[in-house]
């Protein structure tokens, strides 16, 4: 009795979170998907690629010189907060702010110092280097952002964590972007923009932690010998990280990076029309695992197993249910989507869509598979797990993308994504006996049969406008969930769940 009753509180909890992240990840697509299609529109097509390649490089940047001590600290944070071992918590903090300062600044003078010679030798253009060298004067302030963001969600502090890079960071980068057009510039109006975004970031969560978890800061009264061992703990689990971070990076842009050395800037800036409209898939992980992980790493230190073990199917289970229907929508309407978002120069890239959908969509529900990986300290083997999926998708992209241009590059992720997603869950089977899937998702996909057939069938004969593709959208989630609940597919928490939004969302209204 007192097990359901704590998997109904960190439910609750998570049904409140997610509230607050949806608010603002919506908020973030929508800025987001303005800033681009700005940048797409007003400069073309080889500019928004040059953009695209400039932040793929600074990202690569930012992985290594932030050596994984973002994660690293949201992993042994939310570890002894369960312990209330408050003084290792101040040590971890005090250890990572030293190395981080440093390591900002020997990046961004690093790829200062480079940024002709990546123009030139790998990508073939001299434009490239001025986006690379104001990416280079902010990189101090892309590092060091992430290290007080990430301790805001280790204390759970999601509203602030969610505002913070969700509503205010994009909404920033849109307003200083308008403003520079306004005034004239050109290439530095993306830049600068961009990365302004980062530095509001770090203000603001400075701010917070400097007010709002005030335990984090001061001197803990260690040995030598014990604050040796507690750091490098940490830095032990860290490291991996920063290599899985620099995989991660070359993982996800390397269709782009292929793209932009055997074919042409455009065609990268064709293909990243449909990345950032693929990861619309990634919004129903993001309103639940930016609180899960630090949640069962706290359950694990008490050694609640059962509790994370049930945790874990019911997350899983709401991803599938909410992302199943963009899938759909994506694989159907991919064309009028970019059309809307990107205008028709972009529409080349509606196949890429379709693969990119199919391969983020595995990834959504295996990710929590890589979540219980760091929950048990095990940061190596993730990353073994990414080189894997990373050498397939290189091997991929060199011998498909000559003959199908960026569909052969989306295919290639495609497969690495659905590979990885397999590995990651049965490796994280062996080692937790947690299995994140759950039988009433099978239910969910013959239930899911019957609208997507209605869509296949009305899109043939009706005019694809705008109008009419968020008619026929919103017609097929309101069938989709309707036989949900007819078909009894949502079990008792599922039901607990909805009634904690609905008073949430009632609350808030009343308010």
């Amino acid at each position: 009795m007192q097990e359901q009753d704590n998997l109904e509180d960190l439910l609750k909890t998570f049904a409140n979170g997610s509230f607050i992240v949806l608010i603002g990840v919506v908020i973030s697509k929508i800025a987001t998907y303005l800033y681009k299609a700005i940048v797409a529109r007003t400069f073309g097509q080889e500019i928004y690629g040059l953009f695209s390649l400039a932040v793929m490089i600074s990202v690569l940047f930012a992985s290594v010189f932030s050596f994984g001590l973002q994660s690293g600290l949201l992993r042994y944070i939310s570890f002894y907060r369960g312990k209330n071992e408050i003084k290792k918590i101040k040590s971890i903090f005090r250890f990572s702010l030293l190395i981080t300062l440093f390591s900002g600044f020997i990046g961004g003078i690093l790829l200062f110092l480079f940024s002709e010679s990546i123009s030139l030798y790998i990508f073939h253009t001299s434009e490239l280097t001025i986006f690379l060298q104001w990416f280079a004067v902010f990189m101090p302030i892309f590092v060091f952002a992430g290290l007080f963001h990430v301790i805001t969600l280790a204390y759970e502090r999601i509203g602030w964590y969610s505002f913070i890079a969700n509503i205010l960071s994009p909404s920033m980068q849109l307003i200083f972007l308008g403003i520079f057009i306004f005034l004239g510039l050109k290439v530095e109006a993306i830049t600068i923009s961009y990365n302004l975004g980062f530095f509001v970031i770090l203000l603001s969560s400075f701010l917070v932690c400097r007010y709002g978890i005030k335990t984090i800061f001061g001197k803990a009264e260690f040995e030598r010998k014990e604050k040796l061992d507690i750091n490098k703990k940490l830095f032990s689990y860290s490291w991996p990280i920063m290599f899985f971070g620099l995989v991660m990076s070359i993982f996800a842009w390397i269709d782009s990076f292929t793209i932009g050395y055997l074919k042409t800037a455009s065609d990268v800036g064709i293909y990243n029309a449909a990345i950032p409209i693929a990861v619309l898939l990634e919004i129903a992980p993001a309103l639940f695992l930016q609180l899960f992980l630090p949640i069962i790493t706290k359950e694990y230190s008490r050694k609640n197993f059962k509790l994370i073990k049930k945790l874990s199917k019911q997350i899983g289970k709401w991803i599938f249910i909410l992302n199943l229907p963009i899938l759909v929508i994506m694989i159907l309407f991919p064309g009028t989507v970019i059309n809307i978002l990107f205008g028709a120069n972009y529409i080349q890239a509606e196949n890429s869509l379709r693969f990119l959908s199919i391969g983020l969509f595995f990834y959504s529900i295996f990710k929590i598979s890589e979540n219980l990986l760091s929950m048990i300290g095990k940061s190596r083997t993730i990353l073994y797990n990414l080189l894997v999926a990373c050498i397939i998708n290189i091997t991929l992209n060199v011998l498909l993308i000559p003959k199908y241009g960026i569909d052969g590059a989306a295919f290639s992720t495609m497969i690495s994504y659905i590979f990885w997603s397999i590995l990651s869950f049965f490796v994280a089977r062996r080692h937790t006996s947690v299995n994140p899937l759950k039988t009433d998702m099978f239910k969910i996909i013959l239930v899911a049969i019957v609208p997507s057939l209605m869509l296949f069938y009305v899109r043939r004969i009706v005019n694809l406008t705008t109008l009419n593709i968020i008619l026929l959208g919103l017609s097929f989630v309101i069938i989709y969930f309707s036989l949900i609940i007819l078909t009894h597919s949502f079990d008792k928490n599922d039901l607990m769940i909805l009634n904690a939004v609905k008073n949430k969302i009632l609350k808030k209204s009343s308010n």
